[in-house]
């Protein structure tokens, strides 16, 4: 029996296979040259430089903004979020337009399509900051265009749904009643009931 190291090409011979692959064991730990190549890194190809990728703008707000206060987050141009929705602006350079008197049309819904979102909250266009907002809500609803910001709603919730929002440049008011706790309301109407200009409606889930 024999065997020839690949390395350095020396013959071992012995009769008996359990002997040879001892004197192979060892011939493997002493061979010079399979020794240096082990000692000498093999050179490798240079690697090609990989550009750096541009890290891609995202408009999507993180959660320490989604916590700050509503009049904190005014968004200054309206940004595309990853359900294809639309982040409302409360500012631009939309035409000029007048206070509209009420009551909120009740039908609103089956009239009107859901042009975004502000923090969650859905709005009812057309909108076209700062001077028409829209509606604004799912449940509790109020006709931002309508609004004067008396804060009877704000005062009249027993569970505190609202919170005011600044909105600058608005002809009725440069503020409004923000649902911002929309899913707390309990539906006892009391904002719905006491708004001067009646530019609240509560409906019923699933309504």
């Amino acid at each position: 029996m024999e065997y020839i190291c690949e390395s350095c090409g020396t013959l071992l011979i012995h009769s008996n296979q359990i002997t040879l692959d001892s004197m192979k064991d060892v011939h493997d730990q002493l061979c010079s040259v399979k020794r240096q190549n082990i000692a000498t890194p093999i050179p490798q190809a240079p690697q090609k430089a990989i550009p750096n990728a541009q890290p891609s703008l995202s408009n999507t707000q993180s959660p320490s903004q989604a916590t700050s206060s509503p009049s904190s987050q005014q968004s200054t141009t309206a940004a595309s979020s990853p359900g294809g929705q639309t982040t409302i602006s409360l500012t631009g350079n939309g035409t000029s337009y007048s206070k509209i008197e009420g009551p909120i049309d009740p039908e609103f819904k089956t009239k009107r399509q859901v042009t975004g979102s502000f923090q969650g909250i859905k709005v009812w266009g057309p909108v076209d900051a700062p001077g028409q907002l829209g509606i604004w809500g799912t449940e509790v609803t109020v006709d931002f265009d309508i609004c004067v910001a008396d804060g009877a709603c704000i005062e009249a919730c027993p569970v505190n749904v609202y919170e005011w929002l600044d909105t600058p440049g608005h002809p009725a008011s440069e503020k409004k009643p923000f649902m911002i706790r929309e899913k707390d309301c309990i539906f006892c109407m009391a904002c719905e009931n006491v708004c001067p200009p009646q530019c609240v409606k509560i409906f019923q889930k699933g309504q």
